[in-house]
């Protein structure tokens, strides 16, 4: 079994520094939530992880086809409830400029199936992809 190991540390009064790799994300919150805005909130974060991780998979299923897709963008849409706050819905829309003929609904599908992330958080969450 792999391991990812991550560190984060404390960097200001309410940011925070991940370290993965040798790569670095900051996180706070915003001022209105008595940070200091120098980066995305956690939850954010989680959200942004979740479509890099599926874009990835994506981008991966095409080039292994030798399939051709531009412009590609993932919206992520999440709802927010209180008590404890979580999400509790992600949205996720997928759309990409690709040749006629492409099954890129079959290409959101290989992605969905091989992203850590959606994988993890299916049932946490209801978690929905939609290519379009």
């Amino acid at each position: 079994m792999a391991t990812v190991n991550v560190t984060i540390r404390q960097r200001g009064v309410s940011a925070s520094e991940a370290e993965v790799r040798g790569h670095k994300i900051v996180m706070d919150r915003p001022e209105a939530k008595g940070g200091e805005n120098s980066g995305m909130m956690g939850g954010e974060t989680i959200l942004s992880g979740l479509g890099g991780c599926f874009l990835s998979n994506l981008l991966a299923a095409a080039m292994a086809r030798d399939i051709e897709l531009n412009d590609t963008k993932v919206e992520i849409s999440a709802e927010v409830e209180d008590g404890p706050p979580r999400f509790t819905a992600i949205s996720m829309k997928v759309s990409a400029v690709y040749p006629d003929g492409t099954e890129f609904d079959k290409l959101v599908l290989l992605a969905e199936r091989g992203c850590i992330a959606a994988n993890t958080l299916r049932n946490a969450v209801k978690l929905e992809i939609l290519p379009g």
